[in-house]
C-alpha cells in the first residue's frame, strides 16, 4: 500500500489539510515532519510517527535527521504533502527522500478523498 509523509509546521490552516489526509485514506503509516510544538498539539484518531526537527539547524542536518527517522520505516509507496511548513522544512525532507531513492506521489485532500496532483 502507501505511507503517508506531512509536513507539519506553519501555515495558518494547514494542520485541517494534514488531518483530511489522514482520515481519508487507509494509510500503512503515516510519518509528520514537526516541531515539539507539533507533536505536543496535534491530534489524530490514527497512529502517527512524529519526526523532529529543529529548523534552526541547518538544512543538512535536518536532512540527516529525517532520513535517519524514515530509514527502514517506510514500506514502498509514499505520498508527499507540503501543505504546512517552510521551504527549509520541504528542502530537507525532498532532500532526504531523493537520497533515500524513493519515489514519491504528492497528495491534497479534496471533500472526502484525496487526489494526486
Amino acid at each position: 500500500m502507501t505511507d503517508l509523509i506531512c509536513c507539519l509546521s506553519t501555515g495558518k490552516g494547514t494542520w485541517i489539510e494534514v488531518a483530511r489526509l489522514i482520515n481519508n485514506h487507509a494509510w500503512d503509516n503515516i510519518h509528520l515532519i514537526t516541531n515539539d510544538f507539533g507533536k505536543e498539539k496535534f491530534t489524530s484518531n490514527k497512529k502517527v510517527n512524529f519526526i523532529l526537527v529543529d529548523v534552526n539547524k541547518g538544512m543538512e542536518v535536518m536532512r540527516n535527521e529525517i532520513q535517519n527517522e524514515l530509514k527502514d520505516k517506510l514500506s514502498g509507496e509514499i505520498a508527499v504533502n507540503f501543505t504546512s511548513g517552510s521551504g527549509k522544512e520541504h528542502m530537507a525532507l525532498l532532500s532526504a527522500l531523493m537520497k533515500m531513492g524513493m519515489g514519491m506521489r504528492f497528495v491534497v485532500p479534496v471533500d472526502s478523498e484525496i487526489k494526486e496532483i
